[in-house]
């Protein structure tokens, strides 16, 4: 059984966007954050995104390597982003590039049967999709890079949930500029 990993940067009141999807909040990460971030893709056996996510990613990484101030670690993210398979969650869209399929089906069902096969981790990215498999019990681990800015409002990291959920924690570390790193496992 694969794990299934939900992470992004946050505001420290909670939002992985601001109103109206405004991400301009973190500015550009550290070096030693984004090569933190840049290690945890590479352990990924395969990402999921929702159609949000998806438009924000798919808009700079497949040439993120060819921009003229790209460091090594961008380039290196590009070219394993480009690399690694890729499952676009939407209804709204019609095709998708870059080694990715796209589901217009039931997400819920795909990713319990992504989840099931074999293979390295999976990691789910867009609040959307993240807060659905949140609610179906489907997270094995949540990574929070929380950045010290209040925004008041936008897009959680967190969706409504039904019933409690029980986590370790696994790691904590701090990063310049104040960024505070957590991993939680859930608890089964």
């Amino acid at each position: 059984m694969r794990k299934l990993i939900y992470g992004m940067n946050l505001t420290l009141d909670g939002y992985i966007a601001a109103a109206g999807g405004d991400i301009g909040w973190s500015g550009p990460p550290s070096r030693e954050l984004f090569r933190w971030w840049l290690d945890h893709e590479q352990a990924s056996g395969l990402s999921l995104y929702g159609r949000r996510l998806w438009e924000t990613m798919s808009a700079y990484w497949p040439t993120g390597d060819q921009q003229p101030d790209a460091t090594p670690a961008e380039i290196e993210f590009a070219r394993h982003w480009r690399a690694t398979p890729k499952v676009v969650f939407s209804s709204t869209i019609d095709g998708v590039d870059w080694n990715a399929r796209l589901v217009t089906g039931d997400a819920i069902a795909e990713i319990a049967r992504l989840k099931a096969g074999d293979g390295g981790p999976m990691h789910i990215g867009g609040a959307t999709l993240a807060g659905a498999a949140m609610r179906a019990g489907l997270i094995d681990e949540y990574v929070i890079a929380t950045h010290p800015v209040l925004v008041g409002g936008g897009t959680p990291f967190f969706t409504a949930l039904d019933s409690r959920v029980d986590l370790n924690l696994v790691e904590t570390r701090t990063f310049p500029g104040g960024v505070v790193l957590t991993r939680y496992e859930t608890r089964r």
